[in-house]
């Protein structure tokens, strides 16, 4: 019995080049680089290599417009689900990043404070893990023995590690897990004959698809 998880992150936006808070509300979509990139991924996946059976996305912008490439590639309608958003950084958002850190400690202290949240009506590291922990776990349960692709951002896919190698959020304070913009992480899960369960790391990073171009 195998469940294959695919989890792609989002095109470049412009929350990733402007200092600018992209939540709901601070986050305007895929820049022209990033528009490029997901028209490079929905091309390599119309070829085949994903025999999806569903596919999952954030509602964000910058996810939910990578989403739609990968929609036409497979063949799948998106099912839209809020608790794939990137961390949430509650009154933060939309703020210019210098007077966020300014008005808010938890933006300097988030890599080392594992529990405090980003800003007033934001989360915490510890808290982002667990709802998108959740939302996986969710996903996952729901799609046993079938090929899922999620659509998504970097910090989920990061939580996917965490969740899936049952490591302690503290080590999120010394190491990261890099993903490049509509980068494929491939996870296989497979239940044994006498019932245990195995997570293998298939694929991380794996941006092939924009290898040549000037971007």
């Amino acid at each position: 019995m195998t469940t294959h998880l695919y989890l792609i992150r989002h095109g470049e936006a412009y929350s990733n080049v402007e200092p600018i808070v992209g939540g709901m509300k601070g986050c305007r979509g895929l820049t022209p680089t990033g528009l490029t990139q997901a028209q490079a991924l929905e091309q390599r996946l119309a070829l085949g290599e994903i025999a999806a059976d569903v596919l999952y996305a954030s509602t964000l912008p910058r996810a939910a417009m990578t989403a739609e490439h990968v929609s036409r590639a497979l063949g799948l309608p998106i099912q839209w689900d809020d608790a794939l958003h990137e961390i949430r950084p509650g009154l933060a958002d939309g703020m210019h990043l210098s007077a966020a850190r300014e008005q808010f400690p938890g933006f300097a202290a988030f890599f080392r404070e594992l529990f405090t949240p980003l800003a007033p009506e934001g989360e915490s590291w510890a808290s982002f893990q667990h709802r998108a922990s959740e939302a996986l776990e969710r996903i996952i349960a729901r799609h046993t023995d079938q090929r899922i692709v999620v659509v998504c951002h970097g910090g989920v896919i990061e939580v996917s590690f965490f969740y899936l190698m049952q490591l302690g959020p503290q080590v999120r304070a010394r190491n990261s897990f890099h993903v490049r913009n509509t980068a494929i992480t491939h996870w296989r899960r497979v239940i044994e004959r006498d019932g245990r369960v195995e997570w293998h790391l298939n694929a991380h990073n794996d941006h092939r698809h924009l290898v040549g171009l000037d971007i």
